[in-house]
């Protein structure tokens, strides 16, 4: 979950490394660090906290150098330090390395090369790669480089400097991701695309256990039996801007208001011409008796009204599976199971084990993904490809709304390729999704009621949310954003449970945001906000289907009407504010909330 940057070329490295590190701080910022190779050898600087401090420290002691790597932290092995920051230096200092991943033998490894007399400095896992490097290098750094990945196990990412080729960085990776940027006398690596962006969009993707050896001129590409591979670079076709703040205090503000371009944009790669479209025309559904569909955190969310739309569609039994649980559940599913995962970056480290035992069990595996290039997007029977662009803030916005678009068309698309709804009824429940980027718009017109409810909100302790059939779906999802940027303890409850215990929760002053799409269950849920009403609750109602009257303990903010199949996709946006406004009015660091990082890595 950290970011790694390293640059050769003809600049000095350090303000190009530090610019890479901001646009990587989502990935971790715990600690940052940055080591150049010069004439005079390593020059090293870390410091603990966020990439600001690293930048005053460089400022009152400048390093300079025409090679070098930087790493921006998510902590794994060892508390926030200093000591503990990246890059790490054998302890004779003429390697130094950065590393994303966990190293899962290092206990081992560190007591062999302890018992060699080697010393170690820091409480980290990654340390113990640039003292192995150092223990087996005899000349050539291609060679201990291949030599340190065969007696690693676990994951990793790595950049590597040696002092004896100053002009020389190498790159290695295994589950976890890394790219190689080429320009003009200058060549990069990096953990994602945004950090390159500024100096070049000519891209390599590595694969797991595949070598990169950059110099300034050009870059050669290896396995792990040091024989040369043939890559060819891509294009990436995100601008700078999309990066980019664009004039707002918060990326995900930004985020959130860009949703109904990207849901646009996303509708028409599937309904319009292109890649998506032809997969989704090609794919035979009728060869599978079930679907299996699995990912984590706001993708297992998309994943859960996904459930109720594939089903009510397609008729064919849904699973939604966590993927940190999936492999250990020993799941039934076979060839004639499809299993769809669902990730932002493609690199999510359950996600792609979950994958990997799927196909494992002979199932077919269909990916959606925002990131080309990705892990999960290679090794998928399957891609379809969100266009949300790059998106920055660690809690999910666009991404999760583009992958709610391409599930619905999916399901639309399947359940007509079954023979379950009529071609009438297909190009209806289409037409009614292409219209989502304009109503989302309407919704995003009108956000001064939720802004100003949201600022009554910073007191609260906990926080409920309740929907019936997929408005508990989607109240999952409010329930997670509130909690992932505001620190406000949250929970989201079938609006049904209420009675079966639930309830004892509620107490005078409690808030419950209630949810109300799906118009036959309107009594059902407003029964369950009367009855948190009369036990002292507050209540945010949000709905296109709402009869009753705001009161002193119920505020009532309206949505456009949809099809309540679609309608997750409007709640979410409102959901979306009310948890930023919410953060906002706390003077929370929305983009970067504590504890937590944006591509998930690890295990």
């Amino acid at each position: 979950m950290c970011g790694i940057i390293g640059y050769v070329g003809k600049e000095n490295a350090v303000p190009i490394i530090l610019e890479g590190l901001h646009k990587l701080e989502y990935r971790g910022y715990d600690s940052a660090g940055i080591a150049v190779l010069n004439e005079d050898g390593f020059m090293v600087v870390k410091q603990k906290g966020r990439l600001s401090a690293l930048e005053a420290r460089i400022k009152d002691h400048p390093i300079r150098g025409y090679m070098g790597i930087g790493h921006t932290r998510w902590a794994t092995h060892g508390e926030p330090s200093d000591i503990n920051s990246h890059p790490h230096l054998g302890s004779q200092k003429r390697i130094a390395i950065v590393h994303n991943g966990i190293i899962e033998n290092y206990r081992e490894l560190k007591e062999y090369l302890e018992q060699k007399g080697v010393a170690f400095v820091s409480e980290t896992d990654s340390e113990v790669i640039a003292q192995l490097a150092e223990h087996y290098y005899t000349g050539s750094i291609l060679d201990t480089v291949i030599k340190v990945v065969s007696v690693l196990e676990g994951s990793y990412a790595l950049g590597i400097m040696s002092i004896d080729h100053p002009g020389t960085l190498i790159a290695v990776k295994k589950d976890n991701p890394l790219i190689i940027g080429v320009g003009e006398e200058e060549n990069f690596i990096a953990s994602d695309v945004p950090a390159l962006l500024a100096h070049t969009n000519k891209v390599y993707y590595l694969n797991d256990k595949e070598i990169a050896v950059l110099t300034r001129d050009k870059v050669q590409f290896y396995n792990i039996d040091r024989e040369p591979l043939q890559k060819s670079p891509e294009t990436i076709t995100w601008s700078l801007d999309s990066a980019e703040k664009g004039g707002y205090e918060h990326f995900m503000l930004k985020e959130i208001m860009e949703q109904p371009r990207v849901l646009r944009d996303t509708i028409q790669s599937a309904l319009g011409s292109g890649d998506n479209r032809r997969i989704i025309d090609s794919f035979d559904v009728a060869a599978f008796n079930k679907i299996v569909i699995t990912a984590c955190g706001s993708a297992y969310n998309a994943g859960m009204v996904a459930k109720y739309v594939f089903e009510r569609l397609c008729r064919l039994p849904v699973e939604v599976e966590l993927a940190s649980e999936f492999r250990y559940k020993d799941p039934i599913i076979d060839s004639r199971s499809l299993v769809i995962l669902i990730s932002q970056s493609g690199e999510t480290a359950d996600t792609i084990a979950a994958m990997r035992e799927a196909r494992r069990r002979g199932a077919c595996t269909l990916s959606i993904v925002n990131v080309v290039g990705s892990t999960v997007a290679r090794e998928t029977d399957y891609t379809l490809y969100t266009l949300a662009g790059p998106e920055i803030a660690v809690a999910t916005t666009k991404a999760f709304s583009a992958q709610l678009a391409l599930l619905y068309i999916l399901a639309v698309r399947f359940a007509g390729k079954l023979g379950r709804i009529s071609r009438q009824q297909e190009e209806q429940l289409l037409a009614e999704i292409a219209v989502l980027p304009e109503k989302a718009a309407e919704v995003l017109e009108n956000i001064e009621a939720i802004q100003k409810y949201a600022s009554t909100c910073v007191g609260y302790k906990s926080i409920f949310f309740i929907g019936r059939n997929i408005d508990y779906a989607i109240a999952l999802e409010g329930s997670l954003k509130l909690k992932e940027i505001s620190y406000i303890h949250s929970e989201a409850y079938a609006g049904g449970e209420l009675k079966h215990g639930t309830i004892a929760l509620i107490e005078e002053g409690t808030l419950v945001v209630a949810i109300s799409c799906c118009e036959p269950l309107y009594d059902k849920i407003y029964s369950n906000v009367e009855q948190v009403i009369s036990r002292g609750a507050k209540v945010l109602f949000l709905g296109n289907c709402i009869k009753a009257a705001p009161s002193e303990k119920l505020a009532i903010i309206p949505l456009p009407k949809t099809n309540p199949l679609f309608s997750p996709s409007l709640s979410v946006l409102m959901l979306q504010l009310f948890s930023y406004y919410v953060a906002a009015n706390k003077g929370l660091d929305i983009d970067k909330p504590r504890n937590l990082a944006k591509s998930v890595t690890v295990e």
